[in-house]
């Protein structure tokens, strides 16, 4: 199983905004490309002494890698531009690639 894990702060000011387009918009769209199991949005509660914002990971479960390459190659483009578009100058986002040790 591969974790495709989006971090993002988004400023207090565009925050409700944008935590309703990803309720609603965003991760339908995401989860409608048929490439992601699962997925999971998780608040961060930890907070540095100088950090604003709001900080979320969300967490895209894929079967195998080349469902993550595919998603990369056919959707993720237009999808962070859309991204991008909407909320420019009001977050920051990195991207992580994780695999999931089985036991």
């Amino acid at each position: 199983m591969i974790i495709y894990n989006v971090t993002v702060n988004i400023e207090d000011n565009a925050h409700d905004e944008w935590l309703d387009w990803m309720k609603n918009e965003h991760l339908p769209q995401v989860i409608a490309t048929g490439m992601f199991v699962d997925y999971k949005m998780l608040k961060l509660i930890s907070r540095q002494e100088d950090e604003t914002g709001q900080t979320y990971a969300i967490q895209y479960s894929c079967a195998n890698l080349e469902s993550y390459e595919s998603y990369q190659e056919k959707f993720a483009p237009a999808l962070q531009a859309e991204t991008k578009k909407k909320f420019e100058g009001k977050f920051v986002a990195f991207r992580t690639l994780l695999e999931v040790i089985e036991f």
